[in-house]
């Protein structure tokens, strides 16, 4: 009698990164399970803007700004806005994105030529400014924050402006830094916004930290490189959970080139009777 053949199964294979990555380019926006379009929602964005330089090594205010003209967003969280050495001076038109959009920049201190914190700025339409903190971040690098609590038509909100280390372990310390700052008071809602600089996912993800108090972390859409987007770098996350209702990329021709990140926007839930339910 003839044997027969064993068959031989391969283990299998995990996804790499790389791969899980690669997948994600192909997403470029998330819903909850309860979305819809609701009157009290809050736009809001964040964009790298790479200190105005874009993907075709020119140095364009200009476009940056149109760029953010496009977003329509009521508050933006920008990172890279200032010259990296010396003077750090601001690159941005404000002026012009003011006339043009609303957006009014709530201003840091001790800066004097800079725009921002670190090169950190949040830009907001029709808020007040309540209060404005803005500190180091700890790591091998010069990073820092913003924590600002503004007054809307909508209701109070505090937004936390960051842009994190490209070391993991100074991610981890950063990550820590934020949550003991990122608590309000008055329990109004609060949004991290900003180029994080995670790629990973799960247990190995510095944001890991964040959770369950800032969600939807698994709302991990590629925003970089903006060419062909395959991390999930800049994220905007909210506390408590459940407030995000939507999130997408801005993917434009212009945004495509304008810098070597993406913008990414969220709706938020601001609503009385939405941010119960959340």
């Amino acid at each position: 009698m003839q044997k027969k053949a064993k068959l031989k199964l391969k283990p299998r294979t995990r996804i790499g990164p790389l791969v899980r990555s690669t997948l994600r380019q192909e997403r470029r926006s998330y819903m909850d399970e309860r979305h819809h379009d609701e009157p009290g929602e809050l736009l809001v964005a964040s964009y790298n803007v790479h200190k105005c330089v874009g993907l075709d090594r020119r140095f364009d205010p200009s476009r940056t700004a149109e760029v953010i003209a496009e977003l329509g967003a009521d508050i933006v969280a920008l990172q890279e806005v200032d010259q990296r050495f010396g003077s750090r001076m601001g690159l941005l038109n404000l002026e012009w994105i003011k006339e043009n959009t609303g957006l009014s920049p709530v201003g840091v201190v001790g800066m004097r030529d800079s725009h921002g914190w670190h090169g950190n700025i949040v830009l907001a339409r029709g808020a007040v400014v309540e209060e404005l903190n803005q500190f180091d971040l700890p790591g091998a690098e010069p990073r820092g924050a913003l924590v600002v609590d503004l007054s809307l038509e909508f209701g109070p909100i505090r937004i936390i402006a960051a842009h994190l280390g490209l070391l993991r372990r100074s991610r981890q310390k950063q990550v820590e830094t934020i949550l003991t700052a990122a608590e309000p008071k008055d329990g109004r809602p609060a949004l991290v916004m900003g180029d994080l600089n995670e790629w990973r996912l799960g247990g190995r993800s510095s944001l890991q930290a964040l959770a369950p108090k800032f969600g939807p972390l698994h709302a991990d859409l590629a925003s970089f490189p903006a060419r062909f987007p395959v991390w999930s770098l800049d994220r905007i996350l909210a506390s408590p959970v459940g407030l995000v209702s939507r999130l997408e990329v801005h993917d434009t021709p212009l945004a495509r080139v304008a810098s070597d990140h993406l913008p990414i926007k969220a709706r938020v839930r601001m609503g009385t009777k939405n941010s119960e339910a959340a």
